[in-house]
C-alpha cells in the first residue's frame, strides 16, 4: 500500500505572508487570500500577473496605487498595509473585506430596492469626497471596485488608476487611450478632457442607475460604442423605468449623469446629503381616485372600439333604453326581470292597457318632484308623457312649415316676387368687371371690400393651410447620402409597405454617428405637430426645428430639440412635440437603431421610419 501523498509546500511571499487560495483575478493582476504570519491576521494580496511583470508601466501603477490608497484612511475605502516586490513582481496587500463584490450582487438579484441603492451611494460618495479631499480621483468606479459586507458595510477598493488632481507627474497613459472602464466612463474621459471629482460622481450615478433598474443606461456593441453613446444623448427617464422610485432619489440621479459637469453635485458631500434626503422620502404618492371607464378605446390609426371594461355598461342602455318588455305572465304582476331597473315612483307599467290593471310598487320614500297638471296620483302628469304621437304630430308640423318657408324664398329669389327690391352691391373695379377666375367668381381689386372674408378659409387673420413639400435623408457624420432615393417613401399613404430606412449598420449606434433621419420640409410655416411611425426597435428619436428657408446640414446648425428624446424596446408612433416658433423644416433623426432580419450578420442594424404626417 502506498504512502499517502504530502500535502503541498504552502507558498510564502515576501517572507511573511502564506498564500491560501485565490479569490479573484482580473486583467492584470490575481486576488490571493493569504495569512499575516506576523500579526496572525488575514488580508488579501493583490500580486501582478507573471505575463504583466517586465511591464514598467503597469509595474509603477501598482505602486501607484500603493501609495494613493496608503495615504487614504476612512472607513468607506479599502486599507492599504503593505507593498513589495516577490518575483519581480509587484504586490499590494490590503484589508480582506468578508463579502461581495456589487458586481456579484447584482449579477444574482439584477436589481436593488431604493433603500440600498441609496445606502451604497451614501457610502461611496462619503468614501470619493475623502479621496478627493485628499487630491485623487479614483477614474474606476463600478460595481467590480464596491465591496458590500455581510454586516452592511460598503467599501471602495481599488484605486490602481487614480491620478492626483494637482499632480504634474506623468500620467502612463496615451492621450488617445480612454482609463477605466468604457460602461462607467464619464463623458470627460471619453473626451480626453482634464477631471476633477465630478467625473467620478457621474461614474457613481451610472452604478447607482444599473441597481436599480438591473442595466446600465448606455451600453453599445463595442467599448467605443458604448462610450460615445453617453457623448449623444441622455439616459432614459427612471421614472419611466420604475414608476415607484422616490421623486428624490430619480433627480438626484439624472443630476450625476448630466453630460455637463457644472449641473452635477458639487462635491461627495452634496451627494451624500441629497442621496440621506431621498432615503427618507419613500415611494411617491399614488392618486387613489377611482378609475373613470372611457367609452371608447383607440386601437389603431384611425380606428376605435369601445372598450372591454364597458361591456356591462353597455347591457344596462339597453336595457333602460327597452320600450317594450317582453310579455308577463299576469297583466296585474310584475314580476322581477333580471337587470331590469326598478319602476319610477308614480309611473305606469309598461304595457298596462289602463293605470288601474297595474300594481305599483310602493315608493321608498315620498317623490319631491311636484306634479304638472292634475292628474290622478299615479298618472303621468301632463306634459311629462313618453308617448311618440304627440311629438311626432309636432314634428309634422315642423316639417310642413319649414317646406312652406323654404318654398317661398325660392319663389322670391326666382321670380322676383313681382316688386323691385332695393339693395346694395359692391362691384369689382371697372379694370376686373367681367374677368373671370378658374372657379368662376369675379377678381376683385385690392381696394375693395371683401365682405366674404368671414366664411373665407384663406382670407388674413385665418391660419395658412400646410403641406409637406418634401421629404430627404440627413446624414451628417457620413458621406451625406442614406438611401435618398427612398425618403419620399415615408410619406403618409396608408400603405405599411411603403417606408424609408437606413443603410445596414454594424452597431446600434452607427458607428458612433450622432444620427441619421429624415428632414421634413413643408410649403409654409406651421406650427404643428409630426406624427411617425417608427418600425424597427429598439429605437431613439429626436425632433429638430428650423425657420431657415433651406434645412441646416449639421445637427448643430438647426433649433432646440423638439421635445424629449423618445424612446421605446418596440416599433410604435412617436408624436413630437408643437413648435414654439414656425417651422419650415423638421428634422427627425434616430440616435439608436434596431437589428433587422434584412441584414448581414456582419451588419445587422437599420432604421426605419413611415408614416410621417401631421396629427390631427
Amino acid at each position: 500500500m502506498s504512502a499517502a501523498a504530502p500535502p503541498p509546500t504552502p507558498t510564502i511571499i515576501a517572507q511573511r505572508y502564506e498564500l491560501q487560495r485565490q479569490l479573484a483575478q482580473g486583467g492584470m493582476a490575481e486576488v490571493w487570500l493569504a495569512i499575516d504570519l506576523t500579526l496572525d491576521r488575514k488580508v488579501a494580496v493583490k500580486w501582478l500577473k507573471q505575463s504583466l511583470a517586465s511591464d514598467e508601466i503597469i509595474a509603477e501603477r501598482f505602486r501607484r496605487e500603493a501609495i494613493a490608497a496608503a495615504s487614504l484612511n476612512h472607513p468607506n475605502i479599502v486599507a492599504i498595509h503593505d507593498v513589495f516586490e516577490q518575483e519581480d513582481r509587484q504586490a499590494v496587500v490590503m484589508q480582506l473585506v468578508e463579502g461581495k463584490s456589487l458586481r456579484q450582487l447584482l449579477d444574482k438579484q439584477k436589481r436593488l430596492s431604493p433603500e440600498l441603492t441609496c445606502h451604497i451611494g451614501t457610502c461611496i460618495a462619503a468614501a470619493l469626497d475623502h479621496a478627493h479631499d485628499s487630491g485623487f480621483v479614483h477614474r474606476d468606479v463600478k460595481p467590480g471596485n464596491i465591496m458590500i459586507t455581510s454586516d452592511g458595510r460598503v467599501l471602495l477598493t481599488d484605486f490602481g488608476i487614480a491620478k492626483g488632481l494637482q499632480s504634474s507627474d506623468q500620467d502612463l497613459t496615451s492621450p488617445n487611450i480612454m482609463m477605466g472602464t468604457a460602461k462607467y466612463l464619464s463623458p470627460e474621459q471619453v473626451r480626453g478632457k482634464k477631471l476633477d471629482g465630478r467625473a467620478d460622481l457621474y461614474s457613481l450615478g451610472l452604478v447607482l442607475y444599473e441597481c436599480l433598474v438591473g442595466r446600465v443606461p448606455f451600453l453599445g456593441e463595442t467599448d467605443a460604442d458604448t462610450a460615445l453613446a453617453r457623448l449623444q444623448r441622455d439616459p432614459t427617464d427612471l421614472s419611466q423605468l420604475r414608476a415607484t422610485l422616490p421623486t428624490g432619489l430619480v433627480v438626484v440621479i439624472h443630476q450625476l449623469l448630466a453630460r455637463n459637469p457644472a449641473q452635477r453635485p458639487a462635491s461627495g458631500a452634496a451627494l451624500t446629503t441629497a442621496l440621506r434626503a431621498a432615503a427618507k422620502e419613500g415611494p411617491p404618492q399614488i392618486d387613489e381616485t377611482p378609475h373613470e371607464h372611457s367609452p371608447v378605446t383607440p386601437v389603431g390609426k384611425r380606428r376605435l372600439r369601445r372598450a372591454p371594461s364597458d361591456v356591462a355598461g353597455r347591457a344596462t342602455d339597453r336595457i333602460r333604453a327597452t320600450k317594450t318588455p317582453p310579455p308577463e305572465a299576469a297583466p296585474t304582476t310584475l314580476a322581477p326581470v333580471p337587470r331590469q331597473p326598478k319602476p319610477i315612483p308614480g309611473e305606469v307599467a309598461h304595457g298596462a292597457m289602463n293605470p288601474t290593471q297595474a300594481t305599483i310598487s310602493p315608493p321608498p320614500r315620498r317623490e319631491a318632484t311636484p306634479a304638472a297638471g292634475n292628474g290622478r296620483r299615479g298618472e303621468p302628469a301632463k306634459g311629462m308623457s313618453q308617448g311618440w304621437k304627440p311629438s311626432f304630430i309636432v314634428l309634422a308640423i315642423l316639417l310642413t312649415v319649414g317646406l312652406g318657408v323654404a318654398l317661398l324664398l325660392w319663389s322670391s329669389l326666382e321670380f322676383g316676387g313681382g316688386d323691385p327690391v332695393s339693395s346694395t352691391t359692391l362691384l369689382p373695379s371697372d379694370s376686373a368687371t367681367g374677368a373671370q377666375n378658374d372657379s368662376g367668381q369675379a377678381n376683385a381689386d385690392e381696394s375693395n371690400i371683401d365682405q366674404s372674408g368671414a366664411d373665407d378659409p384663406t382670407a388674413a387673420g385665418s391660419p395658412t393651410p400646410t403641406a409637406i413639400t418634401s421629404l430627404t435623408a440627413f446624414d451628417p457624420d457620413g458621406d451625406g447620402v442614406e438611401n435618398d432615393a427612398e425618403a419620399s417613401r415615408a410619406g403618409a399613404d396608408d400603405n405599411p409597405a411603403t417606408y424609408w430606412s437606413t443603410v445596414c449598420y454594424q452597431s446600434q449606434y452607427m458607428g458612433g454617428k450622432r444620427g441619421v433621419g429624415l428632414v421634413v420640409s413643408f410649403d409654409n410655416p406651421m406650427q404643428q405637430a409630426l406624427s411617425v411611425e417608427v418600425l424597427s426597435a429598439p429605437y431613439q428619436l429626436q425632433f429638430y426645428t428650423s425657420s431657415s428657408e433651406s434645412a441646416p446640414d449639421t445637427i448643430d446648425a438647426w433649433g432646440p430639440t423638439l421635445g424629449t428624446v423618445a424612446f421605446a424596446s418596440e416599433p410604435g408612433t412617436v408624436i413630437s412635440g408643437v413648435p414654439t416658433l414656425p417651422a419650415r423644416h423638421i428634422l427627425v433623426l434616430l440616435n439608436e437603431i434596431g437589428i433587422d432580419d434584412s441584414c448581414t450578420g456582419s451588419h445587422p442594424y437599420r432604421g426605419r421610419l413611415g408614416e410621417i404626417q401631421f396629427t390631427s
